[in-house]
C-alpha cells in the first residue's frame, strides 16, 4: 500500500495525528439495514444511509457517501449492487478522492458499511484506502472534534482500473457450489443461515457455503479482533489458506467483511457474490438448503 496509511485499519489517534494530511480524504459512510419482523420467520430490511446523523456531528473534514444512493448501479434490478465503473468514479472524483488520495472510511463501528467502500475501491483499483477501527462511537465517546461543516468539493481525478476477479456472478457461485474449486462462505445470522428467519421469497442458504458470521471477527463494541483471532475463526469456519473464497450476505455488504479479514490475514483469492441472497433467494432455478 503506498501513500501515508499504515495498513488497511487504522486506529483513532493515527487518524488525528493525520486529520491535516493533504493526501486524505475521510469518508463519512453510515448506515442501517432496519428489519421488520412480518411473522412466520419472515423478515423485511429496509436500507438507509444517515446522512442526518453527518450533518448533526461528524470528523473534520469527513465527506459524506449514502451506501444506498451514491455507489450503487440504479438500472440493476438487485438492489444494492455495485456502481458500474464510469460512475463510480464520478461519485468518488466529486468527493474529491482521486488516484493519489489516501481513504479512510468511518461507519458506526468500523464495519460492514465501512469495509463495502474498502472493497468497492479495491474492485476498482484504488489500494490506498483504510476503515477506521471502532468508526464514529468511538472517536466520538473519546471526546476527539467533531465538526457540522460540509468541506467544499475539490478536484479530483479517479481512474478505475477494474479487478473483475473480485466480483462474481450467481453463475460462478452456482459452478463453485456444484463442481467446488473453492469455499463458499455465508457472512449473515445464524438464523438466516438455517432458514428460520428469510427475507424474500425463499430461506436457507447456498449449497455446500459454510457458516462465518460477520460479526463473529469483531469485539462487542464493533472494533476488530486480533489478527490471529481472526485468522482461527476463518480456520473454524472451514477456510483453508490459499483457496479460493466466495463471500456472500444478503446484499453483498456484510460479505465484505469477511473479505477485509481474508485481506489482512493474507488470504488473497478472495471475491464478493455481489447479488447474494437478495438474488439467489429469489431464484427458483438456484438451489438452497435450509439446516436445524
Amino acid at each position: 500500500m503506498d501513500g501515508i496509511l499504515p495498513d488497511s485499519l487504522v486506529s483513532t489517534a493515527w487518524l488525528a495525528d493525520h486529520l491535516d494530511a493533504p493526501s486524505l480524504r475521510v469518508v463519512d459512510i453510515r448506515g442501517y439495514v432496519d428489519t421488520t419482523d412480518l411473522g412466520n420467520g419472515r423478515q423485511q430490511a429496509v436500507y438507509r444511509g444517515a446522512p442526518d446523523e453527518y450533518a448533526q456531528g461528524h470528523i473534520p473534514g469527513a465527506v459524506f457517501v449514502d451506501w444506498t444512493t451514491d455507489i450503487v448501479d440504479p438500472d440493476n434490478p438487485v438492489k444494492a449492487q455495485i456502481a458500474q465503473p464510469e460512475a463510480f468514479a464520478k461519485a468518488m472524483a466529486e468527493c474529491g478522492i482521486g488516484d493519489e488520495t489516501d481513504v479512510v472510511i468511518v461507519d458506526h463501528t468500523g464495519g460492514h458499511f465501512a469495509t463495502r467502500l474498502w472493497w468497492a475501491l479495491k474492485y476498482h483499483g484504488h489500494d490506498r484506502a483504510a476503515v477506521l477501527d471502532g468508526g464514529f462511537r468511538t472517536w466520538a465517546a473519546e471526546g476527539r472534534p467533531v465538526d457540522q461543516e460540509t468541506p467544499e468539493a475539490r478536484e479530483a481525478v479517479f481512474t478505475t482500473r477494474l479487478r473483475p476477479e473480485l466480483r462474481v456472478e450467481a453463475g460462478d457461485v452456482l459452478q463453485l457450489a456444484t463442481a467446488g474449486g473453492g469455499r463458499i462462505v455465508d457472512a449473515r445470522d445464524a438464523a438466516q443461515y438455517s432458514g428460520q428467519v428469510r427475507r424474500g421469497s425463499r430461506g436457507g442458504h447456498i449449497p455446500t457455503a459454510v457458516h462465518i458470521p460477520a460479526k463473529s471477527l469483531v469485539n462487542a463494541d464493533g472494533t476488530w479482533k486480533p489478527l490471529e483471532e481472526q485468522r482461527e475463526l476463518l480456520r473454524q469456519g472451514g477456510v483453508t489458506p490459499g483457496e479460493r473464497v466466495v463471500a456472500y450476505c444478503n446484499g453483498g455488504v456484510t460479505a465484505t467483511a469477511i473479505l477485509f479479514a481474508l485481506d489482512r490475514t493474507g488470504h488473497r483469492d478472495y471475491a464478493n457474490y455481489d447479488g447474494s441472497w437478495n438474488e439467489w433467494g429469489e431464484r427458483e432455478d438456484l438451489p438452497a438448503e435450509t439446516s436445524k
